[in-house]
């Protein structure tokens, strides 16, 4: 029987005959629209940082203020020491961001869908999952002892049919990304909610990808769809794609909040961030409030892209969103249209299975408030060239 070593050097390299071994990339630089790797700069086109907080001086400069009052690490625990003033601040600032009543922090995305789901659900419950969701949402629901059921995505029929199937008196929760992050399209939400509240399920939504940059005020995908803490009783969102800084949060009502704090693990049990991430986190939500043109820029660059990539033919899938991908299908050749590009000047990452479904390999194109049309005009100029080549 092979050990450790023999097993895990096979799967490497089945991975590498596969096209499938993943590397990273060490910046030299700050995120922003150009960055350096091995002492070349870049257009970046690869971030999820959105509206280009990541580096915003008032950000910044919240997060060395921080530091200086705070310190650099928080001690402990939310619930022994850890929770400070910045912490409150945040958590405070996110509820009205989100129109809820409360919202709680956490230390990761995945520690906070891992954690409500595991806190919510228990033997019995019936959990519905979109095919295409997140894979700490995914974790989150077969850890959690509830009967876990997938539905076509995007597929409100689908979905329909499951629960109609299911144990009618049984707790139920659906569970969706508000904007899908490897396709970029957005759940329908309003047809989900109705339909959650036509078979008395709640609605669990993750909006990473939909909070700083969706909704009126940068609310998110959920205000953007018209629904309240009613209607989408759970929300998690990020506090590191968007709105450039670590961490996340669920917003929602009293019980919700108090029952989390009560009962996650993954909040109970791991230190609490450090206070002076939640200090930038806070400066943060503040600038979508007085720099509102940051979204309107993103939508502006939106549009132009998706202009420029329908009339060059590429093959631009059905997204609204700041993530546009190109399917290309096999993984091999989005690595060698990702490499090229690198060539040329353009980070854009090869999407590869298991986080896309085989044979749906895809360049994932990424715009940020940051860039300028100029240099989506660049990119779209590099991808038609090397789309000659590649496809």
């Amino acid at each position: 029987m092979p050990g450790f070593n023999e097993r895990l050097g096979a799967v490497l390299a089945q991975r590498r005959r596969d096209d499938l071994y993943r590397q990273r990339l060490t910046l030299e630089s700050s995120q922003g629209p150009r960055v350096r790797v091995d002492g070349r700069e870049y257009l970046n086109f690869c971030s999820n940082d959105y509206l280009g907080l990541a580096a915003h001086p008032q950000v910044v400069a919240a997060l060395r203020a921080g530091a200086e009052r705070y310190g650099v690490g928080s001690g402990a625990s939310h619930l022994v020491c850890g929770h400070s003033t910045p912490h409150r601040e945040l958590e405070e600032a996110l509820a009205e961001l989100t129109g809820r009543p409360r919202a709680l922090l956490f230390s990761s995305g995945y520690a906070a869908n891992t954690g409500t789901l595991t806190t919510l659900l228990q033997s019995g419950d019936q959990v519905f999952q979109d095919r295409l969701n997140h894979a700490s949402l995914l974790d989150g629901g077969l850890h959690s002892g509830a009967r876990f059921r997938r539905f076509a995505h995007n597929n409100v029929t689908d979905l329909e049919h499951k629960i109609i199937a299911a144990p009618p008196d049984s707790a139920k929760l659906v569970v969706v990304d508000g904007v899908f992050s490897m396709d970029g399209d957005t759940a329908p939400l309003a047809d989900l909610a109705a339909l959650c509240q036509q078979h008395n399920a709640w609605l669990m939504v993750d909006d990473a990808h939909g909070i700083g940059v969706m909704g009126e005020g940068g609310a998110g995908s959920v205000t953007a769809a018209g629904l309240d803490s009613a209607q989408a009783p759970v929300l998690m969102a990020t506090l590191g794609k968007a709105l450039g800084c670590a961490g996340a949060f669920v917003a929602g009502d009293e019980l919700l909040i108090e029952s989390l704090i009560q009962g996650a693990r993954n909040y109970i049990y791991t230190t609490a961030m450090p206070p002076a991430v939640a200090a930038a986190g806070l400066a943060a939500v503040r600038l979508l409030a007085t720099e509102a043109w940051r979204r309107e820029h993103l939508q502006q660059l939106i549009g132009r892209f998706r202009a420029g990539a329908e009339a060059l033919g590429l093959p631009l899938m059905d997204s609204d969103s700041a993530i546009q991908p190109l399917q290309i299908g096999d993984a091999g050749r989005a690595m060698a249209f990702s490499a090229a590009l690198r060539q040329a000047g353009f980070l854009v990452g090869a999407i590869r299975p298991p986080t896309v479904p085989a044979g749906t390999s895809r360049l994932r194109i990424t715009l940020t408030a940051a860039h300028t049309d100029a240099e989506v005009d660049a990119l779209l100029s590099v991808l038609a060239d090397v789309a000659g080549e590649q496809l």
